[in-house]
C-alpha cells in the first residue's frame, strides 16, 4: 500500500504561473506534481489531470492547493473526489483544509455530495422551465426539419414521377434516409 503526496496544479492562461502552486505543494510534502497550464476548469478532461489520476495509487493522498485548481462545478469536484475515496486515494486541498482521510474530511465529502445533488437539480429545473416557456411562445423544439413541407409534398411528386429516391435525396442535399423520414412524417400526419 503506497502512501504518497501526489501534487495537481492548474493555470487558466499561459500568462499565469504554477510556480506559487507548486511550491505550495512541495511544502506539503508532494513527492510528484502535476501540473496543467493554459487549460480551463471547466474542462474535466486536462492532460495533466488525466495522468496524475492514473498515477495514483490505494493510500496515495493527492493534494490540490484550492479547490477551484481541481474543477469548477460542484458535481464535477464531488464525482472526481468520490472515485478518489473509492480506490482508496485520499484527498486535500490546502486553502479549504479539506482531508478525506480524517472523519471532518468525510463530513465535509458528504456536504460535497448534497451541493452536486443541489446543483444538478437546479440545472435541471432551469431547463424544464426554459422548454415550457419555449412551448408557451410557440417555438419549434429541437433542431429544424431538413425540409419544409413544400419541399416534402415536391420530392413525392417527383418519386411519383418515376425520379430514383437516391436522385430525389441528392436535389435536396439530403441522406436518403431523411428523405424517407420526412415523407413518413407527412404520411403521417394526412388523416
Amino acid at each position: 500500500m503506497s502512501n504518497r503526496f501526489i501534487g495537481y496544479c492548474r493555470v487558466s492562461t499561459g500568462l499565469q504561473s504554477v510556480d506559487g502552486q507548486v511550491d505550495a505543494l512541495k511544502a506539503a510534502r508532494c513527492s510528484v506534481i502535476f501540473g496543467d497550464e493554459g487549460v480551463s476548469g471547466a474542462l474535466s478532461s486536462r492532460p495533466e489531470l488525466d495522468r496524475c489520476l492514473a498515477s495514483l495509487n490505494q493510500g496515495d493522498t493527492l493534494v490540490v492547493v484550492a479547490l477551484d485548481r481541481l474543477g469548477r462545478s460542484a458535481a464535477h469536484l464531488f464525482t472526481t473526489v468520490e472515485s478518489l475515496v473509492a480506490r482508496g486515494v485520499g484527498f486535500l486541498s490546502l486553502r479549504e483544509n479539506i482531508d478525506t482521510t480524517t472523519a471532518t474530511g468525510r463530513l465535509v465529502l458528504g456536504v460535497f455530495s448534497a451541493l452536486a445533488a443541489f446543483e444538478r437539480d437546479l440545472v435541471r429545473e432551469r431547463t424544464v422551465a426554459a422548454l415550457q416557456a419555449k412551448r408557451r411562445r410557440g417555438e419549434t423544439l429541437g433542431r429544424p426539419r431538413a425540409m419544409t413541407p413544400s419541399q416534402v409534398a415536391a420530392a413525392v411528386k417527383m418519386l411519383h414521377d418515376g425520379e430514383a429516391p437516391s436522385h430525389v435525396a441528392r436535389l435536396f442535399k439530403i441522406d436518403r434516409s431523411t428523405l424517407n423520414r420526412a415523407i413518413a412524417r407527412q404520411n403521417s400526419k394526412v388523416p
